[in-house]
C-alpha cells in the first residue's frame, strides 16, 4: 500500500502525462478536416472537464489529512479511472 505522498506523487505524474497526451490530441484535432473537427472538439471538451476534475481531486488529496485522505483516495481512483478511460477512448476515435 502506498503512502499518501507516494500516492499523490504517482497521481501527479499520471496527470502530467495525460495532460501532455490531451495536448497532442488537441493539436491533432486542430489539423483535422472540418467534417470531423467538431466531433474531436466535443471529445476534447469532455476530456478537459475530466482533467480539471482530476486536478481538483489531486489538490484535495494534497490538502487532506488523517482519515480524510483515505476516503478521498477512493473517489480519486474513480476520477482517475474515468479520465484514463476517456483518454483511451478518444485516442481510439482519433486513429
Amino acid at each position: 500500500m502506498k503512502t499518501k505522498d507516494e500516492y499523490i506523487e504517482s497521481m501527479a505524474s499520471e496527470l502530467k502525462e495525460w495532460s501532455a497526451q490531451i495536448d497532442r490530441l488537441t493539436v491533432k484535432a486542430e489539423s483535422a478536416a472540418d467534417d470531423v473537427k467538431h466531433q474531436y472538439v466535443e471529445e476534447l471538451d469532455v476530456l478537459h472537464a475530466k482533467q480539471k476534475a482530476a486536478a481538483l481531486k489531486l489538490k484535495e488529496l494534497e490538502e487532506s489529512s488523517g482519515d480524510a485522505w483515505e476516503s478521498l483516495k477512493q473517489t480519486a481512483d474513480t476520477v482517475w479511472d474515468d479520465l484514463k478511460t476517456g483518454i483511451s477512448n478518444t485516442v481510439d476515435k482519433f486513429k
